[in-house]
């Protein structure tokens, strides 16, 4: 025989359960709503992620990308001795200037790593930032090379038969030690502007 149980103060009763709704022993709601409910919550919150990156993009394009100025940058080091003599050699031998170069530690360049899906203090990878695409690690180094003048496109078309997983260890193995093999600036600040 069913029970049933009131409580003055809320007024709820049920066949099976003699405890009222107020002192929290109602029965669970089934699995499959809880997860129904916390799937549209997943998709309310990546929608609202969704329109705050697309925003974001939106202002550093007009600050960064305007009709005028689409050229690609490339985002580096400031302080790191290797990093600054990577700039230099891309600017030696890129005679058309069709890149741009920021440091990673400037607020422009935290804007850009913000842009580019990674965290504003992150200044461990150069990333190249074109109009519609962020470079990072080797990816990022061969898509420099391909702006050079003759033969760095080339060699760099050769290099991409080369397993991503090997280009990036190869670069993180380097970029892990580069101040400890070639130092930083000795005045802390970047050299290339």
């Amino acid at each position: 025989m069913a029970t049933v149980g009131q409580c003055s103060s809320c007024c709820y009763s049920s066949p099976t359960l003699p405890l009222p709704r107020r002192h929290g022993l109602l029965p669970q709601q089934p699995q499959t709503a809880r997860k129904g409910r916390s799937l549209r919550l997943q998709i309310a919150a990546a929608a609202g992620g969704a329109r705050a990156e697309e925003s974001m993009k939106a202002a550093t394009d007009a600050e960064f990308f305007q009709p005028s100025d689409t050229r690609p940058i490339m985002l580096f080091d400031g302080v790191c001795n290797l990093c600054n003599g990577g700039v230099r050699f891309v600017r030696e031998h890129d005679p058309n200037r069709s890149i741009r170069y920021v440091p990673l530690q400037s607020e422009s360049g935290r804007k850009l790593l913000q842009r580019s899906g990674r965290a504003p203090d992150d200044i461990s990878s150069v990333v190249l930032v074109e109009k519609d695409r962020s470079y990072i690690k080797s990816e990022a180094v061969l898509r420099i090379m391909e702006y050079l003048n003759l033969p760095f496109p080339q060699l760099a078309i050769f290099l991409k038969f080369v397993p991503l997983f090997l280009r990036d260890f190869a670069y993180d193995n380097v970029a892990n030690n580069r101040y400890a093999v070639f130092g930083r600036s000795e005045t802390e600040a970047c050299e290339i502007l």
